[in-house]
């Protein structure tokens, strides 16, 4: 079943030393890999001189991936993973930018480094938090479109799509446990005219 999750809606950036290598961390909205992807690749090229650009993103609630582009294994990627993880964020990318200053941090002050990078910018950043819906389809007669649709447009659920056919179709998305109301109050809005039906599982700002 979906739960709440935090995500970010704009980029947030930081800087931390640590035993004079520096740190560079941004993170950004990615709703998907191949958003997270662009933004890893936007980052590598400017920062292409930076000893290291170590990257991790969270996707949904199956996809995580960290890379640790050239630092021992397991000690960049993995611990950026699981800073966001950890503090419930998903459909986020970081990109930790490393400068390197001339002292070896050995493998768990690596660990530390990275980890840190990413929690601390988390700190900074406006989180939003994303809660289970539906979208749910509501058809109902030409008729009858124009009222629905102004007190569609009026409640507090969001019209994510309009179709003109034989009939008048509506893509709302509604909070997970507002479903069963909703199509109550559509029932009475349309004197049980309207024909509702259930769609795929999303997340909306709460």
């Amino acid at each position: 079943m979906p739960v709440p999750y935090l995500t970010l809606e704009t980029t947030v950036e930081h800087e931390t030393e640590v035993r004079r290598s520096r740190f560079i961390c941004a993170l950004a909205p990615a709703r998907s890999v191949e958003e997270a992807a662009a933004f890893i690749a936007a980052r590598r090229s400017r920062y292409a001189d930076a000893t290291h650009n170590c990257t991790a993103y969270v996707i949904g609630e199956r996809v995580q991936k960290g890379d640790d582009d050239g630092e021992p294994g397991g000690t960049a990627g993995t611990p950026m993973v699981q800073a966001l993880v950890g503090r419930g964020f998903s459909d986020v990318v970081a990109v930790v930018t490393r400068y390197f200053g001339g002292v070896l941090l050995g493998a768990g002050g690596l660990v530390r480094a990275y980890g840190s990078a990413v929690t601390e910018t988390l700190d900074r950043a406006e989180p939003v938090r994303m809660v289970p819906a539906k979208l749910v389809a509501v058809a109902v007669a030409h008729d009858q479109a124009g009222r629905v649709e102004n007190d569609l447009r009026a409640s507090r659920h969001a019209v994510r799509e309009v179709t003109y056919a034989s009939e008048v179709t509506f893509i709302v998305a509604v909070g997970a446990d507002e479903v069963a109301k909703f199509a109550d109050w559509v029932a009475t809005l349309t004197a049980g005219r309207a024909r509702v039906t259930l769609g795929d599982d999303i997340h909306v700002p709460e």
